[in-house]
């Protein structure tokens, strides 16, 4: 289980507060206006922004103060954080156990790149890009995925797609998924619920 106890950090004059469960394998969808903090929890999650106040744990462990490397996490940024010197396929095998190597081909044709692995990012379309991150986050060895707006350059065939598989993916391994979205279509197709910030609060429904 992912517990966020009274958590808080400071941004600008603003003070975001959050408080919250999820449960282990729960497929989660995080909405809210910009502003409230949506991608500034992912980053708290992911150890990545300082913390004010409040507690982060993570199976029982308390995860406050432990350093970004050593957090059972992997997220998907927006910028999607691919190395524009390697190929596709070599990108997708950075922190990938690589006794997952062999999943890479597949993965890589259910979601529409396979045809994209020996070429440079920055030869691959924004949406080929996004789904070239995506598949290397779902991959990692990491229990708890965190997804900054994962789908917002496909097209509604391809988002489709993409929700889907995320789902199937995240159930065959057992994945805890923390997902920025705007779109309803993706909560109803991949979370299990959804968690709306308002004014910075966050509320389960």
């Amino acid at each position: 289980m992912l517990e966020i106890r009274a958590l808080q950090i400071k941004r600008g004059a603003r003070t975001l507060h959050y408080d919250l469960q999820v449960a282990q394998g729960e497929i989660i969808a995080l909405q809210g206006v910009s502003g409230v903090g949506k991608s500034t929890l992912l980053e708290a999650i992911a150890g990545f922004v300082a913390l004010e106040a409040g507690r982060l744990a993570w199976e029982d462990k308390d995860l406050t103060h432990t350093p970004p490397e050593q957090r059972p996490v992997a997220m998907l940024f927006q910028d999607y954080n691919l190395f524009e010197h390697l190929t596709v396929m070599a990108n997708l095998k950075l922190g990938v156990d690589v006794a997952m190597h062999f999943e890479i081909p597949n993965q890589a044709q259910a979601l529409g790149i396979a045809d994209q692995l020996e070429k440079l990012p920055g030869r691959l379309s924004g949406g080929q890009r996004q789904r070239a991150a995506l598949l290397r986050t779902m991959l990692r060895p990491e229990p708890l995925i965190l997804l900054d707006e994962p789908f917002s350059e496909l097209d509604a065939d391809t988002r489709r797609l993409a929700t889907e598989w995320t789902r199937t993916m995240a159930e065959r391994f057992g994945k805890t998924l923390l997902m920025v979205t705007h779109q309803r279509e993706d909560v109803s197709r991949l979370a299990h619920r959804a968690i709306h910030l308002n004014d910075a609060e966050s509320d389960a429904v």
